[in-house]
C-alpha cells in the first residue's frame, strides 16, 4: 500500500504586533488604522536601545526595518509614530487565531505566537487542501480581522517556504514539481536554517541561489559541513520528514465547517454535507476517546447571513449515526426550503472522557454493534488513509461499507 501523502498547511499572521495593536485600538473608538500610516510597533522610545519589533507597509517603504533601534528608524523616517506592545493582548489574539484552526485539525504546531504547523493529512474528507487554505483565509479575515499568509505543501519546510512568497494576505502552493520554479530561483539566504556565518562560505563556493545548492554534490556539502551539509541539501531540494509537534490536549468541543463550492438549496444535498462533517467530527471524538452531549449545527447563506440551532443529547455519544441523525434534526427545525446556503458546519460540545463516563442504562445490542462498525471504519482510516473509507448513501443501523478499490 502506498504511504499516504502528507497534507501541510503553515500559517503566518501578517505583520502580527502592528495588526493586533490596531484591532485593539480601533475596537477601543481611534478612528486611525495604525496600519495605514507610518508606525511601528517598539519598546521604550525614550532609550536608544529600544527597537522596531513590527513595522506597518507604509514604515517598510521609507527603509524602516525590523531590528533595528527606533533611533535608526527615525532618522529614516522622521514622521514614525511608535507604539508600545502588549504581549497579554497579542497572547489572547494568537489564541483566538489557534482555536479557529482547531476547527481544521487537531494536529497544529505553535511555531511562534503568530505561526502555526497544521497537518491536514486525516481531517480534509473529500476537499482539497488548497481549498480549505483559501476558506481560513478568509475566515481568519473576516472573524479575527487581520490577515494571514498561507503555504500550501506536502512537508513543513515547503509549507514554511510557500508561506514566505509575496505578502500580505496571500496564499502560495509549493509542490514537489514547483520547486524548480519557485523555490531554485531565490536567493540561498531565502533557504531556512542558513545561517549569516555559512552564507560567506556559500558565496565563496558560487553557490549564490537555492538552485545551485541542489545542483552540488551531497557528499562534497557533507565533506565540507557536516551534517548541516546534508540538511542542506536536502532542504535545497524539498526534502523534510520532520512531523508537526503538536501536544496532546483534550478539547472543549469538536467542529469543522465547509464552504461549499457553489450555493445549494436541495435540503437532501445539505444532508450529504451534513453526513460528511458528522464523519469528520465524531472521528475526531473517538480519537480522543471522547462523548459529546450537545450538537450544533450552522448554516450560512448566499447573503452572509448565519443561522444555528443546537440540542443536548439525552446521552452521550461517540457515534456517527446519532450525531448524523440529530444534526438532520436541526437542519429541519431551522432550514427553510429553497434558501441557498454556501457554508455547512457541525459542532459538537459538552464533551465527556468515555471511560469516565456513567454508561446509560438504556444501551443496547444496537448501540453497541454501531460502536463496533465505526471503529472498523476508523482502523481502516488510520492505515490506509481517510479518504479510503466511505459511507455509501444515508446511515442506517445496518451500515454498508463501500471500499475504494486496494
Amino acid at each position: 500500500m502506498e504511504k499516504v501523502q502528507k497534507q501541510i498547511l503553515h500559517i503566518d499572521v501578517n505583520n502580527a504586533f502592528l495588526s493586533w495593536t490596531a484591532i485593539d485600538r480601533l475596537a477601543q473608538g481611534e478612528k486611525i488604522d495604525i496600519r495605514e500610516i507610518e508606525a511601528v510597533i517598539g519598546g521604550d522610545e525614550t532609550k536608544r536601545s529600544g527597537i522596531v519589533l513590527a513595522k506597518s507597509m507604509k514604515a517598510k517603504t521609507k527603509g524602516v526595518c525590523t531590528g533595528e533601534t527606533l533611533y535608526q528608524a527615525r532618522l529614516k523616517c522622521p514622521n514614525l509614530q511608535v507604539f508600545k506592545g502588549d504581549y497579554k493582548s497579542y497572547k489572547k489574539h494568537s489564541n483566538d487565531l489557534y482555536n479557529l484552526l482547531l476547527q481544521y485539525t487537531d494536529k497544529i504546531e505553535r511555531f511562534s505566537i503568530d505561526e502555526c504547523f497544521l497537518d491536514m493529512t486525516h481531517y480534509l474528507g473529500n476537499e482539497e487542501l488548497l481549498s480549505k487554505a483559501y476558506e481560513i483565509s478568509k475566515r481568519v479575515k473576516k472573524e479575527l480581522g487581520f490577515t494571514v499568509n498561507i503555504g500550501v505543501a506536502h512537508n513543513k519546510l515547503l509549507a514554511k517556504m510557500a508561506s514566505d512568497f509575496t505578502k500580505p494576505d496571500r496564499v502560495h502552493t509549493l509542490y514537489e514539481e514547483e520547486i524548480p520554479t519557485k523555490m531554485w530561483v531565490l536567493p540561498v539566504s531565502e533557504l531556512l536554517m542558513i545561517g549569516k556565518k555559512t552564507l560567506p562560505k556559500l558565496y565563496n563556493l558560487k553557490i549564490k541561489t537555492i538552485g545551485d545548492l541542489a545542483k552540488q554534490d551531497k557528499s562534497f556539502l557533507i565533506k565540507k559541513f557536516g551534517k548541516h551539509g546534508l540538511m542542506m541539501w536536502e532542504y535545497s531540494n524539498g526534502i523534510d520528514n520532520s512531523e508537526v509537534n503538536y501536544l496532546e490536549e483534550k478539547p472543549k468541543g469538536i467542529g469543522n465547517s465547509v464552504t461549499l463550492p457553489s450555493d445549494i438549496a436541495e435540503k437532501e444535498k445539505i444532508e450529504k454535507v451534513l453526513l460528511s462533517l458528522a464523519e469528520q467530527v465524531s472521528y475526531r471524538l473517538r480519537k480522543y476517546n471522547m462523548y459529546a452531549n450537545v450538537v450544533n449545527v450552522s448554516l450560512r447563506t448566499k447573503d452572509f447571513k448565519d443561522f444555528s440551532h443546537q440540542k443536548k443529547l439525552i446521552c452521550a455519544t461517540a457515534n456517527t449515526k446519532d450525531i448524523y441523525e440529530v444534526a438532520k434534526e436541526l437542519l429541519n427545525e431551522m432550514y427553510k426550503n429553497g434558501t441557498f446556503i454556501r457554508l455547512v458546519g457541525l459542532r459538537v460540545d459538552k464533551l465527556v472522557d468515555k471511560n469516565e463516563m456513567q454508561l446509560s442504562l438504556f444501551s443496547n445490542e444496537k448501540n453497541e454493534k454501531q460502536e463496533k462498525i465505526d471503529k472498523v471504519v476508523d482502523s481502516l482510516k488510520d492505515k490506509y488513509g481517510y479518504n479510503f473509507v466511505t459511507r455509501a448513501g444515508k446511515l442506517h443501523s445496518e451500515e454498508v461499507i463501500k471500499l475504494k478499490d486496494i
